[in-house]
């Protein structure tokens, strides 16, 4: 063999091995930035805080809008009209009680009505003394038979039409006093006048407003319950109504309405209130009925993370990597929700931090709250 042919073998050599040393450093150093990749996916992606799941006792309440109204707003009229308005003894605010005066008509003619109406039945009061007179003297000659039957059937006659004009005068004089008392207009209950549109001056016609009464200054809730909750409510009921203030009063059921709003599919639920200077009709107000008590499981709200529609929260396993559940949420509750369905009792729930993990995360566990 030459050497020439000897040489260029030595560099072929020289060649392959090149290759195969830098084929060796490459696959090297792939196999450490795998190693790499895998130590970075198994880090923490974040800290988060947990809490096993347990069962507490949550208080089931109903919760409804409404409205304050008055228990019996009654209207304040005249009984007689035709009289002018002589006194308005009240106004708007003022607390009134029963039998009390409001308003006062002028009784300048109709106490001279009654004047002549008495007048009358003194005179049919005579008239019926005369016939009765008449009657027995004709009685007495009669049993002597000194008087014709015809003369006596007479007498008897006009003594009945005599006692009959002495009734219908003295009802003509009670109806005359009747409507002079009507020109006081008292207050038919104890209250607080909410409206008044009779002024002094003015005409009064029967049956026309003059005020209107608060009754008892009494006031009630009337709250919009859901057709599908009615089953649940009942008379004797205890409600929390709060006011648009936040105010809280305490109210009990009265009735549930007999019937359902076709527009809305609700019906109204009566709730008497205790009297309070601050709550006035038409002021808004949110009630809460409690329907009872039972032990669920409550997640902070924090810890449920909503997605397509649906709501989630994360499972943390024994190595701290989370798995998302879909689960059925209920009541909400002084910042908690319950859990109706998709989790058992013992796991651990992601609180603080939910909201940016997904599938399969590793997190770190914080050990201020919960953690491990």
């Amino acid at each position: 063999m030459s050497s020439h042919a000897s040489r260029a073998r030595l560099r072929v050599a020289v060649s392959l091995g090149s290759v195969v040393a830098l084929m060796t450093v490459a696959a090297c150093s792939r196999d450490d930035s795998a190693e790499a990749g895998d130590a970075s996916a198994r880090e923490a992606v974040m800290t988060v805080t947990a809490a096993p799941l347990e069962r507490v006792e949550l208080t089931r309440s109903i919760s409804m809008n409404g409205s304050l109204y008055a228990w019996q707003d009654v209207i304040i009229a005249s009984e007689v009209g035709g009289y002018r308005v002589a006194e308005v003894f009240v106004d708007v605010g003022d607390r009134v009680r029963k039998g009390q005066r409001l308003v006062s008509l002028s009784k300048a003619l109709l106490e001279a009505e009654v004047a002549t109406k008495q007048a009358a039945l003194k005179q049919r009061e005579a008239e019926l003394m005369n016939a009765q007179s008449a009657l027995e003297r004709a009685v007495s000659l009669g049993a002597q038979n000194l008087l014709s039957k015809a003369d006596l059937d007479r007498l008897t006659s006009e003594q009945l039409a005599s006692q009959s004009r002495l009734e219908s005068a003295r009802a003509d004089l009670e109806t005359s006093q009747l409507r002079l008392k009507f020109t006081e207009v008292v207050a038919p209950d104890d209250g607080v006048i909410t409206s008044r549109t009779v002024t002094v001056g003015q005409i009064a016609q029967a049956g026309n407003e003059m005020l209107r009464l608060l009754r008892n200054g009494r006031i009630e809730w009337r709250g919009e319950a859901p057709e599908t909750r009615l089953t649940e409510l009942k008379p004797g009921q205890g409600v929390s109504v709060l006011t648009a203030d936040g105010t809280p009063f305490h109210g009990t059921i009265r009735v549930v309405a007999p019937t359902i709003s076709s527009n809305d599919r609700t019906a109204l639920i009566y709730v008497d209130l205790p009297a309070d200077e601050r709550l006035r009709p038409g002021m808004f107000a949110r009630g809460e009925i409690a329907i009872g008590t039972g032990l669920t499981y409550m997640v902070p709200l924090e810890s449920v993370v909503s997605s397509d529609g649906y709501s989630y929260v994360f499972v943390l396993s024994e190595d701290n990597i989370v798995a998302r559940r879909r689960i059925e949420t209920g009541a909400v509750q002084e910042g908690s929700i319950e859990v109706v369905s998709g989790l058992e009792a013992g796991e651990r729930i992601v609180n603080k931090g939910a909201g940016f993990l997904k599938d399969g995360d590793r997190v770190s566990v914080s050990s201020a709250v919960g953690g491990s």
